[in-house]
């Protein structure tokens, strides 16, 4: 690492501790030039998936919509809100582990009802309805069975 005094190339650790519960590493620093010392902290970049829309329009993952869809899913269910926040943690290492810079919307979308189907059924079946344009109420018959056979 470059010394932020007087550039220099060469420093070394004094020092290395994790901090913020495991979430970072503080290292103390000296340059070896100027003898300067200075503290740097290390996280881990998680970078998410940019989704590519049925429009093939590309936006970043964005974890607000997401969470919006999830609780308009949800709405009015007996789902704690920590369920949901573990949820989206369970979505957003699911679309990391793919290990793709871009995924299609489709594929958050079937990550999503695979969550909420554990979740709460009826969340699942709303959620179905918007995502798979249901048109009438044989799809949400069709839907439900599907549901049914999958519990037995």
């Amino acid at each position: 690492m470059h010394c932020p005094f007087c550039n220099a190339q060469d420093t070394k650790v004094i020092d290395s501790r994790l901090v913020a519960e495991g979430e970072q590493v503080r290292r103390r620093r000296e340059c070896i030039s100027c003898g300067e010392r200075y503290t740097t902290y290390e996280t881990a970049e998680l970078v998410m998936p940019r989704i590519i829309k049925q429009n093939g329009n590309r936006e970043p993952f964005n974890e607000d919509k997401l969470r919006a869809g999830l609780l308009r899913a949800l709405e009015k269910r007996p789902v704690s809100v920590e369920a949901i926040e573990t949820a989206i943690t369970r979505i957003k290492q699911s679309l990391r582990a793919t290990g793709e810079r871009e995924l299609p919307s489709r594929h958050l979308g079937e990550c999503v009802m695979s969550e909420l189907k554990d979740l709460d059924q009826v969340a699942y079946v709303r959620f179905a309805s918007v995502y798979r344009s249901f048109q009438d109420i044989s799809e949400f018959i069709n839907e439900i069975g599907r549901l049914e056979k999958a519990d037995d």
